[in-house]
């Protein structure tokens, strides 16, 4: 395991309230659209709408409490992947949304007091649970990720982890 892929550096591009869900990520219109790298384009589309033209690659997504609740679509995940999204940090997530991510390959870090504003970059050591505001200078404590999930994100998700392992090259 690479130290680049146990620590993290981006902007954080908003700070979201509790209960974010993922029909506020991704609108259940969109549901029919099968092409995960395509849902990036309905990201918070309802709810932030300007947030999409504003994330850069590698941005944080700054959430409260149960982030991800409602539905288990995998497509909220997905959109927020595929926009380009480096890592998302919440007081907590919702259970599948969490694994979800694990598995599409989108760092999920859970710390109850993170304090930062849009435009602050972080620092995120994935593996000791420590998040480094560089703006600011503070350091807040997050749960570490199981060295198990950091290999998941370091190959870029589940299938990529797998067939890697497994050496299987077929589609």
């Amino acid at each position: 395991m690479s130290e680049q892929a146990m620590k993290l550096r981006g902007r954080v591009v908003v700070v979201l309230p509790d209960n974010v869900d993922t029909d506020v990520i991704y609108p259940g219109r969109y549901l029919n659209i099968t092409d995960r790298e395509k849902t990036a384009e309905h990201l918070f589309e309802l709810a932030y709408p300007d947030l999409r033209a504003a994330l850069q690659p590698g941005d944080i997504i700054l959430g409260g409490k149960n982030f991800g609740c409602g539905s288990s679509r995998e497509q909220a995940t997905a959109a927020v992947k595929f926009s380009g999204v480096g890592a998302v940090v919440a007081k907590s997530f919702a259970r599948i949304f969490y694994r979800n991510s694990i598995n599409l390959g989108l760092p999920v870090v859970t710390a109850q007091a993170v304090e930062a504003r849009a435009g602050d970059e972080l620092e995120i050591d994935l593996l000791a649970g420590r998040i480094a505001n560089l703006t600011t200078g503070a350091v807040f404590d997050a749960a570490p990720l199981d060295p198990r999930a950091v290999e998941l994100l370091e190959a870029g998700g589940l299938i990529p982890y797998l067939k890697r392992k497994h050496s299987y090259s077929g589609s």
